[in-house]
This record gives C-alpha cells, structure tokens and sequence, in this order.
C-alpha cells in the first residue's frame, strides 16, 4: 500500500522526478522525462507494480527527513538502536544520464541496512530481463524492457520472489553508494558514476539557482521552496513547465476524478513564469517562451491549451487497467482528454505573463511579438464562442465570466503593448474588442445582486473570479468584487478553506465531490491582503503554509476531514499561488499594479 500523499518527498534533474516516501520507497519513477511509462509505479498499486526500497532492518528505527539546503538532495536520518547512519538521495544535474544517487552514510555505530528492487517497466506491463553485469568487487544488475533499460550498481543484488534484494551495514565514517542508472536499451550501459562529482554539481547547481531568491517576510521558507519545485518541474532541455510529476492522484479517495498531470498548461506554465518573474528569474521565462514559439508554430487557430514537454500535440486520454490506483482511486489514466478542449482564459494567461516578462526586461524579437499579435488575432477569432474554462469543465460549454476576463485582459495587453512599448499592432480593433468585452462582462457577467457569477446563466459564484483583480479588470476593493468575495464566504467556504467552485450544481458533469482546492485559498489570501483585510489574510496565509509536508511540498487538494493532502504532487498550482500570497502579505502589488 503506498503511504499518505503528504509522506512523500520529490527527487528532481528537471528532465523527470521521483517520489520517495517517509520510510524509504520510491514508489514512482518514469524515466527519462516526466510523461514517460513507470518503473517504479507502486504509488499507483502495491510494491509489485514496482518500487525500490531502502531502510535499516532495525524495526524500531525512526526518521527525519529534510532537504540539503535550497537544494533537492534528500537527507533522511536513520537513528536505530546499534547507531544512526543518513541516506542522501538525489538525481544528479549531469548534461547526458539520468541516474538516481541513495548514498547511505553511518554517522555512529553499526546499522543494518535491506534494499529491496522491483523493476517493473511501462506501468507495469512489462517485467524486464534481468542479468548479472558486474563483478565480485564492482556488483551490478542489467535490466532490458523493450527500449528502455537500467543497471544498478553498489550492492550485490540477489534475485527473491520478482525482486532483487541485499543486505549491508555501514560503520561510523563509512559509506555504500546505491545508484540506478536510465539508458536507451539498444546502447551500451553508462559508465559508473563519479559519486562525489556528482554531489558537488548537484549541490551548486540549486543552490546557485537559488542564491538570487529575495523573498522577504515571515513567510519565506516556504516561499523559495515553492519557487525551486517550480523550477524542478521545468525541463531543462526544452523549457516545457509539468503541471504536476504525476497522473491519477486522486481528487476524492476512491474516486474516479483522476487526471495526467505530467503535461504543458499554457495557463500552469503561464502562471509558474509570472512567480518567477517576481524573483527575477527571466532565463526561464526565456527558454518557455522559446518552448511556446516551437509548440504553437504554424496556424494559431490551432492553438491547444496544453502540450507534451517538448511541444508535442497528441496526448489522447486512456485508462489503464494494469494499476489498480492510489488506495484503489481508479481509473488510472494517462493523457489527458482536456486537450481537446476549448478554454478561453488560456491565451489571457499567457499575454499577461509576457507582458510581465516585457515589464521587467526581457526583449522581444521579431518572432516572439509576432506570435503574440497571432494569439491576440485568435482572442478575436474566438470572441463569440463559449468555453470550457478554467477547470476543464466536462459538461456543456458556458459563457465563463473568468474566461470573458481572461479575454478582456488579452486584448488590453495586446493595446498596451503597443501604445505604451512602441510595438507594432492593430491597437484600435484590438481595443473595440476589449471594450465590447468589458460591456459583456459588465451586463452578463455580474449578478444582479452585484456580484460577478461563474458563468452567464447561473447564480453561482467560481473561486477563478478571484482573479479578476489579479489582472487589473478592477480593483481589490471594488465593491463587485467584494460582493463576490462575501458570496464565495457563504457557499464555497468548507471549513475555512475555498471550493473550486460547488460541485453539487452540475456544472462539471461529473460524478462525485473533491477536496478544497489550495490555489483557490492562497487566491483568497492575496484578496485579503489586497483589499484591508490584512489580518485575515495572514491568519489563512498561516494556516495554509501549516499544510506543507516536512519537505515543504503541497500537493493540489487537502482532505479537512482526515487532514491529509490530496491529488498530484508536488502541483505548481499550489506552490506558485503560494508565492504570490507570500508576496502580497507582505505589501508585493502583484501582477496588475501597472494598470490601476
């Protein structure tokens, strides 16, 4: 049985991650990118679909767990009745392998320590071939599955039952390094790896990234942690930033409300880009929008609204049978159907989030502001249509007022673009486009108890509209917006924390409920904070850091009832909603300042 979703800790190489759990499991592992099949996939089922074990035989042994300073080298102290001896686990930032590092170090006494492999490739489907490859001083095991091949070094490995198993000990002062090393099946197997080379650059490499974080204020560790998962989930190779390292966590225990997360959002990866922007981190706005030249090229009314890590267009939704799920969650899917979607907020998010990039420096060529006017043409194409929004809903389309906004804000940075930054552009259709909107949303929009609703035809209120002064189409303080905050307060507050939107109206065409979402209350924390309620906004902000796990990982959803975190993890959503949070606490005037 997999352990609770918060007991896990994230290894990371920003090409993919694994997961590893408080007593010593990696129980999930798709190698080598993020969306690529599972070798380790007992997050999903039971050890036999795949994990790999490490831990003291001493049963009574107990653990903390942190890790490596602004890094995501995982060090786990083991202290066990004959001594103590850590584990430091990592993922290597090397230019061309992909290895995972669990280096046992004894610090007193004399520790027993078990491993236990189970190889299990493509979700399970597939049981490799496994060989002896090593020699009596150097022991190492061959594993061949189709494409895909490993070899672990550094304990004999011995076959039991499906698995392969060692036992070893480590004194005061001595180490044994255990290492798991990914290469394409019809090549030669990596040489070993240099262990303390290996420790150093991964060392540097974060905390280098690292050491330019300013963040300020009572909230901070939480804040740059936030800001290096955000950076773990970006693919260093292609730019392409994952909504979540993994697929089917679920949203409801038990239930079927189970989605691939391992993709491209423009609107996840929009917003990630905007929390570091606000730190100054522009290289990577850079390389996304390099990604999002490559993965839109061509006829932009063939944008879709999400990508594979390297741009890549079909990601078709199916159901596998061969894992059962997370506590039996199923069904387990990978892809996701979403892409077919038409979602209008999208092209908003991601306009927004270059012009936040123009703001703060970062130049545009001729190639990046002409695919930006082609996305503000698509804004204008799709004007009259409606929309799935935000939340992918899976019932009709609807006039989402979140979308129309998203739309609005599209448009006005289109005109902006060009009446304040000299860029080229049809700004005066651009603007009778973002005026009819606003007229829209102002007669459509709005309820008529004044406030704004989720959608034309409902009186229901979406937790999205929080974001409505985020981008400047009015103020914190507006009375509308307070209105909908006051509405929001009275039918999606559960126990404190904020709803997505009800599930019980309908509106998703989905069966069963879900946990509050925790982007949706770190959206509230920074509509306290912006609006005069600063003291509320902290005592949410408080509670809200208080449901990180003792690595500092937020996963999408949190259980009130069993206070236990809920769907994948880590998910970018929560952490760069974090951030801003943390910000606006703390005075930060967030993404619209400019405007208002």
């Amino acid at each position: 049985m997999p352990a609770p979703i918060e007991d896990y800790a994230l290894l990371s190489d920003c090409r993919t991650s694994a997961l590893v759990s408080r007593d010593g499991a990696i129980d999930w592992l798709c190698l080598p990118r993020f969306d690529a099949a599972s070798i380790f996939g007992a997050l999903l089922g039971e050890p036999a679909h795949g994990n790999w074990t490490l831990r003291p035989t001493d049963p009574s042994a107990t653990a903390r767990r942190w890790y490596l300073s602004d890094t995501f080298i995982l060090v786990t102290r083991w202290e066990c009745a004959d001594g103590i001896a850590e584990v430091q686990e990592f993922m290597p930032m090397t230019e061309d392998r992909t290895d995972v590092v669990r280096r046992v170090i004894g610090i007193e006494g004399d520790v027993a320590f078990r491993t236990e492999l189970r190889l299990r490739f493509d979700y399970s489907r597939a049981l490799p071939w496994v060989r002896q490859v090593g020699t009596p001083g150097d022991p190492a095991l061959s594993a061949i599955a189709g494409p895909d091949a490993v070899v672990v070094r550094g304990v004999p490995l011995t076959p039991v039952d499906h698995a392969h198993a060692a036992d070893f000990r480590v004194t005061a002062g001595g180490s044994r390094e255990l290492v798991l090393t990914w290469y394409p099946s019809h090549q030669e197997e990596p040489p070993p790896l240099d262990i303390e080379d290996a420790v150093a650059r991964t060392r540097a490499w974060w905390q280098g990234w690292a050491s330019s974080i300013d963040c300020p204020g009572p909230y901070k560790q939480a804040a740059v942690r936030s800001l290096l998962v955000l950076r773990a989930l970006t693919h260093r190779d292609t730019g392409g930033i994952v909504a979540a390292p993994t697929t089917s966590l679920p949203e409801q225990f038990g239930g079927s409300r189970n989605w691939d997360y391992r993709f491209v959002w423009l609107r996840d990866a929009a917003l990630t880009l905007e929390a570091l922007i606000a730190h100054g981190f522009l290289e990577e706005v850079h390389h996304w929008r390099r990604w999002l030249l490559r993965a839109v090229a061509g006829e932009p009314s063939e944008v879709q609204i999400m990508y594979g890590i390297a741009g890549e267009r079909d990601l078709p939704e199916r159901e596998l049978d061969c894992l059962p799920g997370y506590l039996g969650a199923a069904p387990v899917r990978v892809g996701n159907g979403a892409v077919e979607q038409y979602q209008g907020d999208v092209l908003g998010e991601v306009l927004v989030a270059l012009e936040a990039a123009r703001l703060a420096g970062l130049t545009e060529s001729a190639f990046s502001w002409s695919l930006q006017r082609a996305l503000i043409e698509r804004v204008l194409d799709g004007i009259d249509r409606p929309d799935n929004g935000i939340w992918e809903i899976r019932g009709p389309l609807r006039w989402f007022t979140h979308s129309r906004v998203m739309m609005w804000a599209a448009l006005d940075r289109g005109v902006r673009a060009v009446r304040e930054h000299g860029l080229e552009g049809d700004a005066d259709r651009w603007e009778r486009g973002r005026d009819r909107l606003e007229a829209e949303i102002d007669e459509r929009g709005v309820h008529p108890d004044g406030y704004f609703r989720q959608h034309y035809d409902t009186d229901e209120v979406d937790a999205s509209l929080l974001t409505l002064a985020q981008v400047g189409f009015c103020a914190a303080d507006d009375p509308r917006m307070l209105r909908t905050v006051e509405q929001m307060e009275q039918t999606l507050m559960r126990d404190g924390l904020l709803m997505r939107y009800r599930t019980s109206s309908g509106v998703d065409g989905l069966a069963g409920g879900e946990h509050p979402f925790l982007a949706c209350s770190f959206w509230l924390v920074e509509q306290y904070a912006t609006s005069g309620r600063e003291e509320e906004a902290r005592e949410l902000m408080d509670r809200l850091v208080g449901f990180v796990n003792d690595v500092g990982l937020l996963s999408e959803e949190y259980d009130i009832d069993e206070g236990r975190q809920a769907g994948n993890m880590p998910q970018a959503f929560s952490h760069l909603t974090l951030v801003r949070a943390a910000d606006a606490v703390i005075g930060h005037s967030g993404r619209a300042a400019h405007r208002l």
